[in-house]
């Protein structure tokens, strides 16, 4: 707190030109969104409120992310391609649409643009398969999709939408490995706070074992509605807006799946469950959801249409620190312009310190944020979003900031 009181005597004379430069870089030196905050009044009562209720950390994001509305489009970021990019890439399985635009671009974010592809083209992309060949248009800045010409030029095919059965998507590229996310795609990420209070139940284990491991006997009460596979959850804890502490949902923490053995014949008797797959340990009390199809995710990563500030949440799986392919939740949603796709730069909030150099009051000063990684979003909420985290270079932690690619 010694640190915030110099910080917000600079907030009385917002009118000052020293002081409107010193809000901005407490801001993470956004000008830009600084400069959308208009009117004194609207700052002062910002600060007020947000001194009020947060913490030093939130209220930076908080003011960096009050001028952030459906109106503030952010500009296209500059797409550059690797030096060493090469002149074309032939499609094996086991690709990636990630993988393949990190070949040619510096950026994977940057796919849409390298192929001149609109909003709802970025929603349902034309499906790649393996055996075709991306190849890199070096005069006009392109990329293309074909098979080679009897020319020796470069044919390339438009990636516009297309309808495909379901069979033929399974063997198109995925945008990402399904290992570390599949499990997240059909599952209830988030529920209500006492959403599985009436769903089937685990009431015994086999020989009364505390927690159950693969190919265990599992004893369930509650009415199955005819469905015989199911996955195994237990209510987590509630997901709190890290700048507002207001509760956005409670996050599900799935622990498996498990299939009908033996129905009982009896309303005393429990049906028979046996365990196919164990994530986490579970027991007695855990929840159970019918299982749904996992659906073949078919989006290309792209930057946020609108400028996005967010922070990181929570950690899956209640861990303090998470590492590249792990699984986080940010507090924004459809309501704040993310969607499937969306990738995000990750920083680490820069600390507020003095300058013994200085002299007078303009002593505090906010050290820049540090970007040390990517997170993509795969699943998408009215208010929350789970990412995978793709590269990093540091750990990542709850309260870190995930904003738009610059």
């Amino acid at each position: 707190m010694q640190n915030l009181i110099p910080f917000s005597k600079s907030f009385h004379l917002v009118s000052d030109s020293r002081y409107q430069h010193a809000a901005a870089i407490e801001c993470g030196n956004n000008v830009a969104i600084m400069q959308q905050l208009k009117g004194r009044k609207k700052l002062v009562k910002l600060i007020i409120q947000a001194k009020k209720n947060f913490s030093t950390a939130a209220l930076f994001l908080t003011l960096a992310t009050a001028a952030v509305s459906g109106s503030a489009f952010a500009k296209a970021p500059k797409c550059t391609f690797l030096a060493n990019a090469p002149d074309q890439h032939r499609v094996v399985r086991g690709d990636t649409l990630w993988d393949i635009s990190g070949k040619f671009l510096q950026h994977p974010w940057c796919w849409p643009q390298v192929w001149d592809m609109n909003r709802e083209q970025i929603k349902n992309p034309h499906w790649i398969y393996p055996g075709q060949i991306v190849y890199f248009d070096r005069v006009n800045g392109r990329l293309g999709l074909g098979k080679p010409g009897a020319s020796g030029g470069m044919p390339t095919v438009q990636l516009s939408p297309r309808v495909r059965s379901s069979d033929s998507g399974n063997d198109a590229i995925a945008t990402v490995s399904l290992d570390d996310i599949k499990p997240f795609l059909s599952k209830p990420l988030i529920i209500e706070e006492n959403e599985l209070q009436n769903a089937p139940r685990i009431v015994a284990t086999q020989e009364g074992r505390v927690y159950l491991a693969q190919g265990d006997k599992a004893y369930v009460r509650g009415d199955l509605q005819g469905h015989t596979s199911f996955d195994v959850f237990r209510p987590g804890k509630a997901l709190k807006d890290p700048a507002t502490e207001k509760i956005l949902g409670y996050e599900a923490i799935y622990l498996g799946a498990m299939k009908l053995q033996q129905q009982s014949k009896s309303v005393r008797e429990p049906d028979t469950m046996v365990l196919l797959d164990v994530k986490q340990e579970m027991g007695v009390g855990d929840r159970l959801v019918a299982q749904q199809p996992t659906p073949f995710i078919n989006f290309v990563p792209h930057a946020p249409e609108q400028l996005v500030a967010a922070q990181i949440m929570s950690i899956y799986g209640g861990v303090t620190n998470a590492g590249q392919g792990q699984i986080v939740s940010i507090n924004h949603g459809t309501e704040n312009g993310i969607d499937v796709g969306t990738v995000l730069e990750l920083y680490r909030l820069g600390r507020l310190t003095i300058d013994p150099t200085a002299a007078g009051d303009d002593k505090t000063i906010k050290l820049p944020d540090e970007k040390y990684g990517t997170l993509l979003v795969f699943r998408v909420f009215k208010n929350i979003s789970y990412g995978l985290i793709m590269q990093v270079q540091d750990a990542v932690q709850v309260g870190d900031i995930a904003k738009s690619p610059e």
